[in-house]
């Protein structure tokens, strides 16, 4: 997720800016820039980079100004480069955006044919041109942002400020994070909190479709059609660092929340529901490619691993095209056997993972097309890849994987109905239906969510125990595998995941009132075998908890404890049930005073074999 900086008051804006981006570091960046108004104009400063490299850039310049914005940039849409580093500019126009822009491509289209000339690769330079366009026809600056924001698609955040009106910030919010701080005689903008929090501690949040005129008097609300809006000023009681996490305690507390908003802007911009269809350009694919493809390979480690698993049922299932699914780590020793018209899908959260990206250049070197799933735009694996599909989950700060693998299973669910529908398998009826669903998971992940307090109380009946076993059966154990991984890796709890099946053929001799056992079991043609499953756990003195979908009153006869989880279709109840396993092992790990945001041994980004 990007950062936004506004400033307007009686001080220098410029290290005001700078300062405040420092405090949004945490948010994940790739590149910095501000824009600030000087003896009239604008000036902007940007770099690819950390901050210190934009610091550098200034120093001994004199710049100094009474309004100005800043960015730190989360790359979406083109390379972190200086061209598409924030602020942007059109003319007197210059505008920071967190956030996407869903139809710029068929905007940016129309204004080219407009005369309007692009600099950069990002979807956020078409609100500036936007902007700037609606200025000519004689609008002021608030009129001219709202009349552009009736062609815009998408979630944003936006400080706008233009050389027309050299005093005030005009900031709008949909469908992402927006703040504005109120000081003596100087007023915030910004996407988070900490940003301005060692000036202010009162703030006024908008709502989506609000726009907030700030000028050096005071700030004024209104809706998208300019009604005016009374709004209340909170006061913030939190520290910088709990302000950076957004009130929450751990980083990773925060990513498991953000999942509902994850995995929306995963989906936003991607498929066409109302057709069935999925935009293959986005990600550098056609539909005849995708019917030439004759095998397919997943490669991944760790968490994105697990999703792997997932996306073998996903593709298999709804595609009908065999896949093979390798631990990267593994796949280049055993000299795999890559024939010709196959797809090699490497899944990677930060795209720099040392195993993964040699398995991708092995591939690479037998001849095979690649497709990355990756989350961070400019990495080396999306650059290496002939296709990448970006999740759009933010900044992960949390050494265990939340958001990132949750997104990652909706980008293998797109993925698998681009290829049914390519290869003719799914009719766009069908495609529809699933697309649906699709839509609706964000809804269904929020009350999944919602059960927290109820996880917690189970944390506390089994946080002291030595062993954990998960079970899960057929799309869902991999599920099983990403609960216990994550129950290890933060808790310090010894814990396996297994396929149900397999009970008998080993673990089951494990069981007795001290291995607690989780077992996921949804409402499927596999229900009565998981029942089955569970008696064989009870009756060896196991404990069991289940989590199932609705009111399953048979399951809560036999467990001891049970989650009961809203219902999706037979794909998407992976994500779904991923809810409670990251809620789970994140109370453990904190009822056994464990460093959850950075477990031992572990690092987030693997680079070295």
């Amino acid at each position: 997720m990007c950062g936004i900086i506004g400033y307007i008051g009686r001080r220098n804006a410029v290290p005001i800016l700078i300062s405040s981006l420092k405090r949004l570091e945490y948010r994940g960046y790739d590149s910095a820039g501000i824009a600030f108004f000087m003896n009239g104009r604008i000036e902007m400063r940007r770099c690819a980079g950390k901050i210190k490299d934009l610091e550098s850039s200034i120093k001994g310049q004199r710049l100094r100004g009474p309004l100005g914005i800043g960015h730190t940039r989360w790359a979406t849409h083109g390379r972190p480069t200086e061209e598409n580093a924030h602020p942007h500019r059109a003319g007197g126009v210059v505008v920071v955006h967190n956030g996407i822009i869903e139809n710029y491509l068929e905007l940016k289209e129309s204004l080219i044919k407009r005369g309007h000339r692009f600099r950069s690769e990002t979807d956020t330079e078409v609100a500036c041109h936007l902007i700037s366009s609606c200025l000519q026809k004689g609008l002021n600056l608030e009129e001219a942002t709202r009349e552009a924001l009736r062609h815009i698609r998408g979630a944003y955040a936006l400080a706008i400020i233009s050389e027309s009106e050299p005093d005030k910030i005009i900031a709008v919010k949909k469908d992402s994070p927006l703040v504005i701080g109120l000081g003596r005689d100087e007023f915030f903008v910004a996407s988070d909190i900490p940003a301005f929090l060692n000036h202010t501690r009162d703030v006024v949040i908008p709502d989506n479709g609000e726009i907030a005129v700030v000028t050096g008097q005071g700030v004024r609300f209104t809706d998208m059609d300019g009604r005016p809006l009374k709004k209340k000023t909170l006061r913030i009681t939190w520290s910088p660092r709990m302000a950076e996490k957004g009130g929450y305690r751990h980083f990773m507390l925060k990513e498991i929340f953000e999942q509902p908003r994850a995995i929306a802007d995963t989906i936003r911009g991607r498929v066409f529901p109302e057709k069935g269809e999925v935009n293959l350009k986005e990600f550098s694919l056609d539909s005849r490619m995708l019917r030439g493809f004759k095998k397919i390979f997943l490669v991944a480690c760790g968490t994105s691993w697990h999703a792997a698993l997932v996306g073998k049922y996903m593709i298999e299932g709804m595609a009908r095209v065999p896949c093979e699914v390798d631990i990267a780590s593994e796949f280049r020793y055993r000299r795999p056997i890559i024939p010709e018209d196959c797809l090699v899908i490497v899944i990677t959260q930060s795209g720099e993972t040392a195993d993964t990206l040699a398995a991708q250049r092995e591939a690479r070197r037998q001849g095979a097309m690649v497709l990355s799933i990756c989350n961070v735009v400019g990495s080396t694996s999306s650059r290496e890849a002939d296709a990448v599909f970006y999740t759009h989950s933010g900044p992960e700060i949390g050494v265990a994987s939340t958001k990132a693998f949750t997104s990652q299973l909706v980008a293998l669910y797109i993925l698998s109905i681009a290829l049914a529908r390519a290869r003719g398998v799914l009719d766009a009826a069908e495609a529809v239906e699933l697309f649906n669903e699709l839509l609706s998971l964000p809804e269904k992940v929020e009350k999944a969510l919602g059960l927290n307090d109820y996880i917690k109380k189970i944390a506390r009946r089994f946080y002291k125990v030595r062993d954990f076993l998960y079970l899960g059966r057929g799309i869902n154990y991999p599920i099983a595998l990403e609960g216990a991984l994550k129950l290890k890796e933060i808790s310090y709890i010894h814990a396996e995941g297994y396929p149900a099946g397999e009970m008998k053929h080993g673990p089951i001799a494990l069981i007795d009132d001290n291995v607690p056992v989780l077992t996921i079991v949804p409402n499927d043609e596999l229900y009565e075998k998981m029942l089955s499953n569970i008696e064989e756990v009870r009756s060896r003195g196991g404990r069991v908890i289940a989590v199932t979908t609705g009111d399953n009153k048979r399951i809560s006869d036999v467990a001891s404890w049970t989650i009961f989880l809203p219902e999706s279709n037979y794909y998407l109840m992976p994500v779904i049930f991923s809810i409670p396993m990251h809620l789970l092992a994140y109370h453990i790990a904190v009822l056994r005073k464990c460093n959850v945001d950075q477990p031992r041994n572990l690092a987030k980004s693997v680079t070295v074999e």
